[in-house]
């Protein structure tokens, strides 16, 4: 029986033995049973083999990415299988580690395993209307090359050296882009000193009637006028294609890429959003921008009170959901859960195999992957102990999952960036910081386990991760990655915190961490609860029974918005981590005695506020002369009302209305009369 990684038949190679892989060895790393061949040219002369695998029905786990679609296609010629693939070769296997690496590499096979919600998508259509914006006879070959595969206009910057062609092929105007939005499928750019050319140009090109703030949309754009680009981080925009038309390999790659975005196309959801969650603002206050503030794209706009993000803009980097205090905004791609569930299952398999001190490498496929194959082809590998964690972006990740990875084991994290992303850094910072001070405080100030890297020379990397600083061992501990970004955060911190030397109470934190509580002047507030409308995360709330104000610490993200709401200016914040029981129960901050209507007795608004109105109105208003006029600010709400409709003064009240006369009224007036004499006798006759 083949052995099997999570009910997987493995297949593995050691790549024509340029990895030292032992199948006794890798197989007492999984501790299972089952037969274990080490393949040495799987791909090629011992292809039956695998054959034979795929035949056998059962899902596959194979250890090798660079033959993938090789793999795939013979599976899909036998009606298709059940297989993943997994990189054990520039990862683990090419590292002068050699044998030391086994853990690693059962690590890697059992997280391939790992199953992961499938992110969403929006659909995009386009129909290949390209605009190319360049200058001088360039941009017009580059135009009349792509025309072929797209429907193309040239906008020339400058036109100075263009020969007329003898056929259009493409229409040609002359301008310069002031503004730019959309994505791919929905462009929309402004132009100024925008002209057609005319047909009858000779020796060089003219252009008639030329005008600013000219409109058009187009699917895609390609931007080769030299100049700075349209769109902040330009690399991330879908469609947009920003080259220097000095680079010529550069422009013949993006005509290449280009022109195959015609048709339609599924973008993944990369972050998800709760609106209820929000604590932007409340009623056209601001409390948190940090999703706004650190989109490098653009996508997130402010909407009321709420934001919206264009997942058509999106670029996945991540950093609205790393940032954000409250989880409103939560990367998808992948998921919190499966991130943390992946990352735990990794670090259990490496230590279940003998693995020790794990340091994390998180990185991003495009730039992460190039440095680490480099490392493994021209230098000495990977550690043993260093474990890479792939990501679409390595900037996604907030305080939350680092502690979380923290707490499954890892004993340090490497956050790997491109230079290339620096405007996409400041999330990353921040967060790697509030991690490190929540550590370092529970810890007794010991060095920063979470390292943010910014490096793109792969024998800088390798250096770096050989001469890693030596921590204190972590302990794993067990905990579940569910409910939201707070609640995951919050159970994490606090089982770091139980099983630290000297476990703390309370923790001081660094301006603007997610976590805190607020101050409230007592003498200066008046109990109006403003802020507790104001608060986005009930984190304040009032008592039906009396005029109070409590707080509940765990619930405060620290946005701000009670202290901007405040009338009187009496609350203030202080960022730190509460460790007790407490911070889960509401606890009053002001109280006072309930002042009760002088008619009936309810109790409304509070003994001195009430009593400090009267002491300034009364007799000092002219509204307020009179004790009966003073009694009514005593009043609840509706004994206020009757009162005002009893006053005889009341400008809203109607005349007497006439009583209905009745018989009865005629037959006594009749009689009332006869008495008096005013009435002959022989009035009836």
């Amino acid at each position: 029986m083949t052995l099997k990684v999570k009910n997987r038949s493995l297949l593995v190679c050691d790549c024509e033995q340029t990895m030292d892989i032992d199948s006794g060895g890798l197989k007492s790393c999984f501790a299972a049973t089952g037969e274990l061949t080490v393949f040495s040219h799987l791909c090629r002369t011992q292809i039956e083999a695998y054959d034979r695998a795929v035949e056998s029905d059962e899902p596959l786990l194979v250890a090798c990415t660079q033959e993938a679609p090789l793999f795939r296609e013979i599976a899909d010629e036998k009606g298709g299988r059940d297989i993943i693939f997994a990189n054990i070769r520039e990862l683990a296997g090419w590292s002068k580690a050699k044998k030391k690496a086994l853990p690693k590499i059962a690590a890697l096979l059992t997280a391939a395993t790992h199953h992961a919600e499938p992110a969403g998508s929006v659909p995009v259509t386009s129909q290949g209307i390209c605009l190319v914006y360049g200058a001088g006879q360039q941009a017009l070959d580059v135009a009349e090359a792509l025309a072929g595969r797209l429907n193309v206009s040239l906008m020339l910057s400058d036109a100075s050296d263009v020969m007329p062609p003898n056929v259009v092929n493409v229409p040609i105007y002359r301008g310069k882009i002031t503004a730019a939005t959309g994505s791919l499928g929905r462009f929309e750019v402004t132009v100024d000193g925008y002209a057609p050319a005319m047909p009858s140009s000779k020796s060089e090109l003219g252009f008639i009637m030329a005008r600013d703030g000219a409109s058009s949309s187009c699917d895609v754009i390609f931007d080769m006028s030299g100049g700075a680009p349209l769109f902040p981080a330009a690399s991330r925009r879908d469609g947009y294609f920003h080259v220097d038309p000095a680079h010529p390999a550069a422009v013949a790659k993006a005509m290449f890429e280009i022109s195959d975005l015609v048709g339609e196309f599924e973008k993944p959801i990369y972050v998800t959003y709760d609106e209820s969650l929000c604590a932007h603002g409340r009623s056209g206050k601001v409390g948190c921008s940090n999703c706004l503030d650190k989109c490098p794209v653009s996508a997130i706009t402010p909407d009321g009170d709420a934001v919206a993000i264009d997942a058509l803009v999106c670029g996945g980097c991540g950093n609205c959901s790393a940032m954000c205090p409250t989880g409103a905004v939560s990367y998808a791609y992948p998921r919190r859960r499966d991130l943390i569930g992946r990352t735990q299952t990794l670090l259990e398999a490496y230590a279940k195999a003998g693995g020790r001190k794990p340091v994390l490498l998180l990185h991003d496929e495009r730039h992460g992957s190039a440095l680490i194959g480099a490392i493994a082809r021209y230098g000495g590998g990977l550690p043993a102990n260093v474990l890479p964690v792939s990501l679409f972006s390595a900037t996604q990740t907030g305080h939350d999952f680092l502690l979380a990875a923290i707490a499954a084991g890892a004993e340090q994290i490497i956050i790997l960036a491109a230079p290339d992303r620096a405007d996409e850094l400041a999330a990353s910072q921040n967060q790697a910081a509030l991690a490190n001070a929540l550590l370092a405080g529970m810890r007794d100030g010991e060095e920063e386990r979470i390292r943010l890297v910014v490096e793109q020379d792969p024998d800088a990397v390798e250096a770096l991760l050989n001469e890693m600083p030596k921590v204190t061992a972590a302990k794993p501990l067990t905990f579940d990655a569910i409910g939201s970004k707070r609640d995951v955060a919050r159970t994490v911190i606090s089982k770091l915190n139980e099983t630290s030397a000297k476990p703390l109470e309370l923790l001081a934190l660094p301006e603007g961490a997610p976590y805190g509580r607020i101050h409230v002047d007592t003498q200066g507030c008046t109990l109006c609860l403003a802020c507790i409308g104001s608060c986005p995360v009930n984190a304040l709330a009032d008592s039906p029974d009396r005029p109070q104000l409590r707080f509940t610490e765990a619930a405060c993200v620290q946005c701000g918005l009670c202290r901007a709401t405040c009338p009187e200016s009496v609350i203030s914040l202080e960022p730190r981590f509460n460790f007790a029981s407490d911070a889960m129960t509401p606890v009053v901050l002001k109280e006072e005695e309930p002042f009760e209507c002088i008619n009936c007795g309810k109790p409304f608004g509070t003994k001195s506020s009430v009593e400090r109105v009267v002491s300034q109105l009364e007799g000092k208003h002219s509204m307020f002369q009179t004790t009966e006029q003073t009694n009514l600010i005593k009043m609840c709400d509706d004994c206020r009302i009757i009162a005002h409709s009893e006053r005889k003064d009341n400008p809203f009240a109607m005349g007497e209305r006439p009583r209905t006369r009745t018989t009865q009224d005629y037959i006594d007036a009749e009689a009332e009369a006869r008495k008096t004499g005013k009435l002959p006798d022989d009035f009836l006759s």
